[in-house]
């Protein structure tokens, strides 16, 4: 996304490993800093930096902007507390052509550093939606035509026979300990479950997720 680079600081070693990033980062108007290693540190929690930190504008957008693309599938995660599920759904959306992710209720902020980096830049891929109350979000994507569809072990549909995934669909992922409330789970149109052929219990979130968007994007390109 252009213009979201403020500022980049570098340590001197950095700078010349990634000069090209360097010229680009210039040209795009944002300053690029040389520091010393023990100040680059303090700027990344990361345990290994690779030698550079960025700076970048905010990029979440509203979900009205999102609708106004008629978007056909959307992920949603209501009160996803673990940055590395949130990032990692961001990327599986990402990869799955999702047009927008959603991070609804009391979610993970968005910048955590370590949704940033489990993300692998799909933050930068698509549209972020910060919605804090996720039940008005449901009702906001069927206000625009959107099947909002519950990722629910105990669902009356299955992912691979009777989930209706060939229209514009938004997928509610709840969170990772307790699953999603009895309240938003009621909102969906239907609930879905991935079914489990083993002894496991349940699928981790993320799992779950990249199940349910990746069946999504192929029923939706083969229809």
């Amino acid at each position: 996304m252009p213009g979201l680079l403020v500022e980049v600081f570098a340590t001197p070693a950095a700078t010349e490993r990634y000069a090209d990033l360097a010229r680009a980062a210039q040209e795009s108007g944002a300053a690029w800093t040389p520091v010393e290693e023990r100040a680059l540190a303090s700027l990344s929690d990361a345990v290994s930096p690779a030698g550079l930190v960025g700076v970048c504008r905010f990029l979440d957008t509203d979900l009205a902007s999102v609708l106004a693309t008629g978007p056909r599938l959307v992920a949603v995660c209501a009160d996803v507390r673990d940055p590395g599920n949130a990032g990692t759904v961001i990327r599986c959306a990402d990869a799955a052509g999702a047009d927008a992710v959603v991070l609804a209720g009391s979610s993970v902020d968005a910048y955590n550093p370590k949704t940033v980096r489990a993300s692998v830049g799909s933050l930068f891929h698509l549209p972020v939606v910060v919605a804090p109350d996720a039940a008005a979000a449901v009702r906001q994507l069927q206000g625009a035509g959107l099947a909002v569809l519950a990722a629910d072990g105990a669902g009356e549909r299955d992912l691979y026979g009777t989930a209706p995934l060939e229209g514009p669909v938004a997928w509610l992922f709840g969170n990772e300990a307790w699953g999603l409330p009895d309240e938003l789970a009621a909102l969906a149109d239907h609930r879905v479950s991935i079914p489990i052929h083993g002894r496991a219990e349940s699928l981790n979130l993320s799992t779950a997720a990249a199940l349910c968007l990746y069946e999504t994007a192929r029923t939706q390109r083969r229809t």
